[in-house]
């Protein structure tokens, strides 16, 4: 198998965030089929090689540039246009296309429909990100009423939800980092996590939403927006509770209920499974081999299948109109 070189912009500083630490999980993982190592571009770190000293090597048909930060991915093409890549996709809606000669990995079945709409002539994956196995329901006491994680909280959920909340019940607010996040959540009755506005101000998707997942495998109640990724496996009513309903006293009246109910909803193992290692090392071996049959294919074939620009959406709008006029005014 092909090399896999994952592109990062750094892996330490101001690039330290929920996206780098699952690209980083990616690439443990991808080790474990084939050889793969960090390669950072724009930051220069120590231990690590840099992309521009890499691109002076020869023999780098032998490798795969993996991208995804998606601010820098439009560059990252074009610098990389001659070389075999692949756009691991986490959030959709960054305003760029993709040729068709760039596979596509995604974190979720929201970000799968959205490329194969964008790009119905690219290959397409689903490799969802792993939930480690520390994340599970220990069963312990729970003694925290309602937990809620600063970090892309709604202004609706900080300034209105949550000091109504502390009136009422034990509320604990975190604004700093969580060593022992999986204790944490099995301390926890229900977790309160509201990402749509924090997601609309960056103008992309929610990639995957880990941590309502995590707290739903540790045992937690999760009231959660429904927004891009999360929509993957929250089910309202059945698996989990919609936060931000109508009126903030609808909202209140829902947390005080679940918090005096027993057992409450749950996420299935069934489900769980599929984020789980043996699962996604599974997919990933799948997925690895196909890349590189079609890494093989791509340098022997040039792509003849046409691609759906806006000329030729133009083009297939004005022939269908065209046929529709001929068929009711000629018989034709």
């Amino acid at each position: 198998m092909r090399k896999l070189y994952f592109l990062l912009p750094g892996t330490q500083g101001r690039f330290v965030c929920g996206g780098l630490w699952a690209e980083l999980k990616t690439l443990k993982l991808a080790q474990q089929v084939c050889s793969a190592e960090v390669v950072t571009y724009r930051q220069r770190e120590a231990d690590k090689l840099f992309l521009d000293d890499l691109l002076r090597e020869p023999n780098l048909d032998h490798a795969i540039f993996v991208i995804s930060w998606g601010f820098d991915i439009a560059q990252l093409v074009a610098k990389l246009q001659q070389y075999n890549v692949v756009y691991h996709a986490h959030s959709s809606g960054y305003k760029f296309n993709l040729p068709i000669g760039i596979p596509i990995i995604t974190v979720s079945r929201n970000t799968l429909g959205y490329w194969g709409q964008k790009s119905p002539n690219n290959l397409i994956y689903y490799l969802p990100n792993e939930i480690s196995p520390e994340f599970k329901n220990l069963h312990l006491e729970r003694d925290i009423d309602v937990l809620v994680q600063a970090r892309k909280s709604s202004e609706y959920l900080l300034t209105e939800l949550i000091p109504t909340l502390q009136q009422k019940c034990n509320v604990h607010l975190v604004d700093y980092y969580v060593e022992d996040l999986p204790g944490l959540f099995n301390r926890t009755k229900i977790y309160l996590y509201d990402s749509a506005e924090y997601w609309a101000q960056q103008s992309v998707s929610e990639g995957f939403g880990l941590q309502p997942m995590e707290a739903l495998a540790c045992g937690c109640q999760v009231f959660s927006s429904v927004n891009g990724g999360l929509s993957d496996y929250l089910d309202p009513g059945f698996n989990s509770y919609k936060i931000a309903n109508y009126s903030k006293e609808y909202d209140v009246a829902q947390i005080l209920k679940v918090l005096q109910s027993a057992p409450g909803l749950s996420l299935s193992e069934e489900v769980l499974k599929e984020y789980r290692y043996e699962n996604i090392i599974q997919r990933l071996r799948v997925i690895l081999q196909e890349l590189n049959e079609f890494f093989d294919h791509k340098q022997h074939y040039q792509s003849n299948i046409p691609t759906l620009t806006q000329l030729r959406l133009n083009q297939l709008r004005i022939k269908n109109l065209y046929k529709k006029v001929k068929k009711k005014y000629f018989n034709a």
